[in-house]
């Protein structure tokens, strides 16, 4: 396969992706409706993620506390990946698989989102 024939096959994953992305609306409203109910009563958004994926964890964070499609008060969200000293001493002293579960029992409150 050459390289453009590699460029329309990943533009085709990611249409087939959006289309699948469809059949779960009411799921993706589902966990924005919880989201929007745990601000709405003062608690927070927390995220986690793992490699790559924690620089998606953290944009979503900054639009949550700051502007996403119109200007209004800033929502408590917080991207758990962003404090290395945290993630490595917590990694260092109990272990990698500690990492999140250490932060979310410091922070966590009842009611609070995490995803």
């Amino acid at each position: 396969m050459d390289l453009r024939e590699q460029v329309v096959q990943q533009i085709e994953d990611s249409l087939q992706l959006y289309e699948s992305l469809k059949e779960q609306a009411g799921v993706l409203a589902d966990i924005a409706e919880c989201i929007t109910e745990a601000v709405r009563q003062g608690h927070k958004v927390l995220l986690l993620s793992n490699g790559g994926s924690s620089a998606d964890a953290q944009h979503i964070a900054a639009e949550l506390s700051g502007k996403f499609r119109f200007d209004r008060e800033p929502l408590p969200a917080l991207a758990l990946t962003t404090n290395t000293s945290c993630l490595t001493a917590i990694a260092n002293d109990f272990g990698y698989e500690a990492v999140f579960a250490r932060q979310l029992r410091a922070i966590v409150a009842t009611q609070d989102v995490v995803v």
